[in-house]
């Protein structure tokens, strides 16, 4: 069966790539009809962020990347299911200790007692000679009674793996082909640190195996480790998972997407209103492609069309103009009460509705959801799309609509508005494009003529929503103050 894992560090919010790297194991797990696993990598204590589990869980839940076992968040609480756990490094240590036992027994491994100074003298000598830094190996070959009398001591130490000289390292990446790394290229890493905490390459390992994963599907940048965690495999006489690195995802300017250009996290595009169906749509296509041109996903297209043979080697820009074309498809898309459920916040927060009004107001915040369907990209632009529906201290500076209001029909067309307005009960939509076909009837103004000075007596534009809707949401008092207040313009 095919066991695939998602295993972030809790350190923050999650990276649209970290969101990306899920998906993909998601995605390949529910093809084959295997398990999607999430562990927690949290063996680097000093970068551990509060609140970052729940962020996380979070994160996948609302995107629908839910793993099968490992950890989950059930009823606002995290929980750990599955057979192979703890699913938290930090709760293995025993478990990695041994497993270090184990390779110092068959002389894979040796302690390193150098300090940190040593260390970054060595380096710095290194770099000044123009070579790779690497460790020199200064602790490779001590007896072991430099080793007992040094622990007895109490000196601080590493555990470092021993490679051996001269050792070709073979692996095959499905994405990648095959890759071959000298030992002599590679540095001897430590496994153990001096906090007792075991090091990623140590901890991947062993967590991989023991928890029977099959596929290990990453991002790029671990590519230089896995020699070692492929060595690591043959040392403890295990067979090695097979391997799938994932494109960077870019910048524009084709370096790796950071947050000096913009939002980077899950959480903060769905706080701007992305729909998270369209943010994992998205971002499916950003490394991996189709066998035909189909641009719009649901997940389970994504989970029948998904092969692991169709990733990209090269990196995929990040085109956020693509990403806001494909949100707002998703929006046009959704039915009208889940438009209001998604619209309601922000109009709330920008206090044009008050959150006790709006079980009273669905009425009107449907009438709202459908002039803003078609005209934002996603729902943090609603507000400011509003605006020339409820500011009414506008001024009319544009000489083309000047030009317009001053033609002699439009004279004709303001009285008309007025006087049919004023004898109108309610006006909705619906009279809106009764007095309008009555207008055009009656006064033979009709197209361009009829419709444009229309609308910039009542909202200052000359574009913009189907103003019948416009003149609903406004109602009969607030249509007709604006009109009105047209007159000195017109040089009524």
């Amino acid at each position: 069966m095919v066991r695939d894992r998602f295993a972030p560090s809790p350190t923050g919010n999650v990276h649209v790539g970290s969101l990306r790297t899920a998906l993909y194991n998601y995605l390949y797990a529910k093809k084959m009809d295997g398990k999607f696993l999430l562990r927690l990598e949290d063996t680097d204590q000093t970068r551990l962020e509060q609140g970052a589990v729940d962020n996380l869980l979070d994160a996948l839940n609302m995107t629908g990347v839910i793993p099968d076992e490992g950890l989950i968040k059930e009823n606002d609480r995290v929980i750990e299911k599955g057979q192979h756990g703890p699913y938290i490094q930090s709760q293995r240590l025993d478990i990695y200790k041994d497993y270090i036992e184990l390779l110092l027994d068959q002389g894979q491994a040796y302690y390193c007692f150098c300090t940190k100074e040593r260390l970054e003298a060595v380096r710095t000598s290194q770099k000044e000679k123009g070579e790779t830094p690497k460790y020199d190996g200064k602790c490779r070959e001590l007896s072991q009674a430099e080793i007992a009398a040094n622990l007895e001591a109490g000196l601080p130490y590493t555990i470092r793996l021993k490679l051996p000289e001269n050792h070709v390292i073979v692996f095959d990446d499905l994405v990648r082909g095959v890759i071959e790394m000298n030992t002599n290229d590679l540095d001897d890493q430590v496994l153990l640190k001096a906090d007792g905490f075991p090091t990623y390459h140590m901890a991947v390992v062993v967590d991989d195996h023991l928890m029977a994963i099959t596929h290990v599907i990453r991002g790029e940048e671990w590519l230089p480790s896995t020699p070692k965690h492929v060595y690591l495999y043959e040392c403890l006489g295990w067979e090695a998972p097979k391997f799938v690195h994932l494109p960077n995802i870019l910048n524009d300017d084709r370096k790796k997407l950071s947050k000096r250009q913009g939002d980077v996290s899950v959480g903060d595009f769905l706080a701007k209103g992305y729909l998270p169906q369209a943010l994992v749509n998205f971002l499916a296509l950003l490394g991996w492609s189709p066998e035909n041109e189909q641009e719009i996903f649901s997940m389970e297209e994504l989970i029948q069309a998904f092969d692991l043979s169709r990733i990209n080697k090269s990196g995929a820009v990040f085109d956020r103009a693509k990403l806001n074309w494909m949100n707002a498809h998703y929006i046009k898309e959704l039915p009208l009460e889940e438009l209001v459920d998604h619209l309601t916040p922000f109009l709330v927060a920008a206090g044009l509705i008050k959150q006790e009004e709006v079980p009273q107001k669905q009425d009107w915040l449907a009438k709202i959801a459908e002039i803003l369907r078609d005209r934002i990209e996603y729902f943090a632009q609603a507000p400011q799309q509003l605006d020339m529906i409820f500011k009414n201290d506008y001024v009319i500076e544009n000489e083309e609509a000047l030009t317009l209001l001053r033609e002699e029909s439009s004279k004709r067309l303001y009285e008309a508005l007025i006087r049919k307005i004023e004898a109108t009960d309610v006006l909705d939509a619906a009279r809106g494009k009764a007095i309008l076909k009555e207008i055009q009837k009656e006064e033979k103004i009709k197209g361009k003529m009829l419709f444009m000075p229309s609308r910039i007596m009542i909202t200052g534009e000359m574009h913009g929503p189907d103003l019948t809707l416009i003149m609903d949401v406004l109602g009969k008092d607030e249509v007709l103050n604006r009109i009105k207040s047209a007159a000195s313009i017109m040089h009524l």
